[in-house]
């Protein structure tokens, strides 16, 4: 068994080059120091902001210790994460983390302060010629102005705010440290431990009487629960519920949506959308049954591989090269940037003892993003290099276009770009592809994207609507209610080539993006925006590509929904969903004829 090397035995073109950001921790102290002095500037103007100068100036003093703190946050985490046993670096991140709390308070008083000008006032101020790069900011405090309480209730609900989390939290403690699951006998009849991390490895083992016994363990835990767990949902709901009521929103859901300014409709019609498109899921359901030889298809069937584990070995090198040919339709400007990207020294590219798992793609503006992989030479690597990529190239051309204010993009975009990188990939590979084995290997990788980010999430995002929209007119939920919303919905999605196992009605218990509320349904709308990138792209060239890039350097400079719409690209609208489905369908299809 090889063991892992040590950070400094790390060759240097395989770690990410941290100097771009500060040269050395004398320099970040130095930075840090001035922060701290400057941060007492931004009581000079409290009680002051009601004229353009003064907001001006205010603004463009949070700009400089935004950026700033964002440096050194940044350096010290990227630190922190090559080696989480460095206790240097740990001390670096909490002293980062407590100035920007600081510098939060220090400034926190800007948004109630503009709030409490008359209307009038701030209608002024939002047109005045010397506020033009803040014009957004200042449209954006007044859309809140609606939905901001007096100082006192302010006051009041900040306070309430610890009580806020408790739902969340109390679950947390039940799903991660109380739940205890039953050992369960593997494939040559061993005792072994069953746990939230080994759950989906037992349900992708090619053995059907593992996966049943993990499958019925894991739920008959959850069953014993379900009073409690039923009661911290129910507390979340009903927290919810009371915050959108004091906030004068009209639903919980137009409460979660209103942050991001992001219409009911784009909501609602992805799931009227998905609904239209569950003939679609329901034959890949019998695909499934096929290609698994069996005469029922089950709920632990769905992870079950589908095809041999196709060994295919890609070293990272080989990955980049993949990569690059992929993105080729992006154009010339794309791939430079990408070059630049692998050539210097953005990306830390190999574990190590102590690094952090995973992979993400973070940065500080005015400096290009840095990339976090632990690559394995596999195909599930060279997705997720080209995924931080696009993630990656997504800051790269907004903070080179954007002031920084503008530059930072929503979450509701965020997975667009590295979705479309991955769209683009898998289509490149399918193409290339002649070995119908490979072929089958991809298409099955694929399709299961399609299934858990796109039909599984919007079946979570039905069951939150659902359940808010039953509490909001006092039904009340009860284990027995939820168990059978849930069951309802896996009956409706899967269909009748799917024996619907009862046990699955307690699955609402496990899920922890619920306490997160209408979260979910981004993945399902990233991801169809991306696949209708990638395909208006691969069908029309240069026009397509065109406006993509246009949507790469919008960032965060207006709403979301608009920045799509500019590409080409209405959430509002049913289409960019039945894109991704028609792309879907042609997969299916491709299933299909290879296994004739």
């Amino acid at each position: 068994m090889s063991t892992l090397p040590k950070r400094s035995e790390v060759p240097t073109e395989n770690r990410w080059k941290l100097e771009d950001l500060f040269e050395n921790q004398k320099a970040w102290d130095k930075t840090y120091d001035e922060l701290k002095v400057m941060k007492k500037k931004a009581s000079e103007f409290e009680g002051k902001l009601n004229t353009a100068e003064n907001i001006k100036a205010i603004f463009t003093l949070e700009d400089k210790l935004s950026l700033e703190i964002e440096r050194l946050y940044v350096y010290a985490h990227l630190n922190h994460d090559e080696d989480t046993t460095n206790s240097t670096y740990q001390a670096l991140v909490q002293k980062a983390k407590k100035l920007s709390v600081e510098i939060s308070e220090a400034l926190s008083y800007i948004t109630p302060e503009i709030l409490s000008l008359p209307e009038q006032e701030l209608d002024q101020l939002i047109e005045h010629p010397d506020l033009a790069p803040y014009k957004f900011t200042l449209q954006e405090i007044k859309r809140e102005k609606a939905h901001v309480l007096s100082k006192t209730e302010e006051a009041l609900l900040a306070q309430v705010g610890n009580l806020s989390q408790a739902p969340q939290q109390i679950f947390g403690m039940i799903n991660n440290a109380d739940i205890k699951f039953p050992k369960i006998k593997d494939e040559n009849g061993n005792e072994v431990e069953l746990t939230h991390g080994s759950y989906i490895q037992f349900l992708e083992n090619p053995n059907r009487d593992v996966r049943r016994r993990a499958f019925k363990a894991i739920y008959e835990t959850y069953g014993k629960q379900k009073n409690t767990i039923a009661a911290t949902l129910n507390a979340n709901v009903n927290k919810n519920i009371f915050y959108s009521q004091v906030r004068k929103y009209p639903s919980v859901l137009e409460m979660a949506l209103y942050g991001d300014n992001i219409p009911k409709e784009v909501y609602t019609n992805l799931i009227d959308t998905i609904h239209e498109s569950l003939p679609l899921l329901q034959r890949y359901m019998k695909l499934r049954k096929k290609l698994l030889g069996v005469d029922e298809l089950h709920m632990y069937d769905l992870f079950a591989p589908l095809v041999e584990e196709y060994k295919w070995d890609i070293t990272y090198d080989e990955a980049k090269k993949m990569v690059e040919e992929a993105l080729k339709p992006l154009g010339e400007n794309y791939l430079t940037a990408l070059r630049e990207g692998f050539d210097n020294r953005w990306i830390d590219v190999y574990e190590n003892e102590g690094k952090r798992t995973g992979a993400y793609s973070w940065g500080a503006y005015g400096t290009h993003p840095y990339v976090l992989l632990n690559h394995n030479e596999n195909l599930n690597s060279m997705f997720t290099l080209a995924h931080e990529m696009g993630h990656a190239l997504h800051s790269y051309f907004s903070d080179e276009n954007l002031d920084y204010r503008d530059a930072q993009y929503t979450i509701f975009l965020a997975e667009v770009a590295s979705t479309t990188n991955e769209a683009l990939l898998m289509d490149y590979l399918l193409k290339k592809s002649t070995d119908p084995k490979q072929k089958l290997y991809l298409l099955t990788y694929y399709a299961d994207q399609f299934r858990t980010t796109v039909f599984r999430q919007t079946m979570f995002a039905e069951f939150e609507k659902i359940i808010h929209e039953r509490a909001e007119v006092g039904i009340s939920l009860t284990p027995q209610e939820l168990s059978s919303i849930y069951y309802d919905l896996n009956v409706k999605y899967h269909g009748e080539q799917m024996a619907v196992d009862k046990e699955i009605e307690m699955e609402w218990a496990r899920i922890p993006h619920f306490y997160n509320s209408f979260y979910v349904y981004k993945y399902a709308t990233g991801f169809s925006a991306a696949t209708s990138f990638s395909k208006k792209i691969l069908e029309e060239g240069q026009p397509a590509v065109d406006r993509y890039l246009s949507f790469l350097k919008s960032g965060g400079s207006d709403y979301s929904i608009n920045i799509l719409k500019k590409a080409g690209l209405d959430m509002s609208s049913p289409q960019p969903i039945r894109d991704a489905m028609n792309i879907f369908e042609e997969l299916i299809e491709q299933m299909e004829n290879l296994t004739k």
